[in-house]
C-alpha cells in the first residue's frame, strides 16, 4: 500500500512524469496491423483509412488531421499509395515519419507492361491504358517486405521509447515468425495453381503473384483509380476468351457488374472480390495474416475449381 501511495505522490510532484508510449498514426490497415503487432500491449496505433474506404482516394476528417499533427511517428507506404496523406504530412508539427516504400530494405517492383501476347492485332489503345507506370506501391503483399518493415518499425519505436525498445524488438521477432508460418502455408496452398492464368480488377497483385509464383495475366483497370477504356476492355475480352484465362477477380468496395459483363460468354469464372488493402477486414494485429491468407484462399478457390 505504501508503494502505491508513493507512486501516486511521485506522479503529483512537479517535474516528475511517467514516460508515455509514442503516439503512432498509420495510413492503411495492413500497415496498422504490422505496427500493432510491434507495439503489442504498450499502446495502440491509429489508422487513418476508414473501414471500407478507398486507400487511393480518401479525405481526412478534422479529428484525423489533429491526430496526425499530434503524432510522434507516422508509418505509411508513401505518396504512391496514399497521395492524400502526402500534403498532410508536410504540414505536421514535429513528428517523425517512416515511409516504408522508400526504405532501402524494401523490395520494389515496377508496374507490369499493359500489353498481352496476342497473335491478333490490338485495338487502338485508350490513353488510360498507358498511364500506369512507375513503382507499384502494393509492396506489403510480398511477405519479405512485411518482415523487413517489422524491423524498421521496431527500430523507430525504440528510438522514440528506449525504455520499451527490447519489447518492440521481441514483438517484431514474434510477428516475423508468424509471417514465416503464414508464408509456408500459402506456398503449399498455391502450389497446384501456380501456373493457372487469372485476371484481377486492377494491377495490385504483382508482389503477391511474383512471390508465390502465380500467373497474373492482366488487369481490368490499369490504374489504381482509373476506369478502363473501351479499347482496353475489347482487348482484354479477347485475351480472356482466347488465352485460357480461368478466373477474373473483382475487388472489394467496387461494383462487380463490369467484370460480370466482361466474362459473359467466355470460359472464365467470376472469382471472389479481393481486398488487397484489407479495408473490409477487422482492423488490428491479426489483419495482415487474415489478409494474406484470404487472398490465397480466394485465388486458389477459383483457380482449382473445374
Amino acid at each position: 500500500m505504501r508503494a502505491f501511495i508513493l507512486g501516486l505522490s511521485l506522479c503529483a510532484l512537479p517535474g516528475i512524469a511517467l514516460a508515455e508510449a509514442p503516439r503512432v498514426v498509420t495510413d492503411i490497415p495492413a500497415v496498422h496491423s504490422l505496427v500493432s503487432q510491434v507495439m503489442g500491449e504498450i499502446a495502440a496505433p491509429e489508422v487513418l483509412l476508414d473501414r471500407g474506404a478507398d486507400a487511393h482516394n480518401y479525405q481526412l476528417r478534422p479529428s484525423q488531421a489533429r491526430a496526425l499533427q499530434e503524432a510522434d511517428l507516422v508509418v505509411w507506404i508513401g505518396p504512391e499509395m496514399t497521395p492524400w496523406l502526402a500534403r498532410a504530412i508536410e504540414g505536421m508539427a514535429s513528428g517523425a515519419e517512416l515511409e516504408l516504400l522508400d526504405a532501402p530494405q524494401t523490395f520494389r517492383r515496377e508496374f507490369e507492361e499493359t500489353g498481352h501476347d496476342h497473335d491478333h492485332p490490338a485495338p487502338e489503345a485508350d490513353a488510360e491504358d498507358h498511364d500506369h507506370e512507375g513503382i507499384d506501391p502494393h509492396a506489403w503483399l510480398d511477405p519479405s517486405n512485411a518482415r523487413a518493415w517489422l524491423d524498421l518499425i521496431a527500430g523507430h519505436l525504440g528510438e522514440l521509447d528506449p525504455e520499451n525498445a527490447a519489447t518492440y524488438t521481441a514483438n517484431a521477432l514474434a510477428a516475423q515468425a508468424r509471417i514465416d508460418r503464414m508464408e509456408a502455408d500459402i506456398s503449399a496452398q498455391l502450389q497446384d495453381v501456380a501456373g493457372r492464368p487469372f485476371v484481377a480488377a486492377h494491377d495490385a497483385y504483382g508482389y503477391f503473384s511474383g512471390h508465390f509464383g502465380l500467373n497474373n495475366a492482366g488487369s481490368v483497370a490499369m490504374g489504381d483509380a482509373a476506369e478502363p477504356g473501351a479499347a482496353h476492355l475489347a482487348e482484354l475480352r479477347a485475351h480472356i476468351a482466347e488465352d485460357g484465362i480461368l478466373c477474373v477477380f473483382p475487388e472489394a468496395q467496387h461494383d462487380p457488374r463490369l467484370i460480370e459483363r466482361l466474362i459473359e460468354g467466355t470460359p472464365a469464372r467470376l472469382g471472389a472480390a479481393l481486398d488487397p488493402s484489407g479495408s473490409s477486414l477487422g482492423y488490428g494485429p491479426d489483419l495482415y495474416d487474415a489478409l494474406m491468407r484470404g487472398l490465397a484462399g480466394d485465388i486458389a478457390g477459383c483457380l482449382i475449381a473445374q
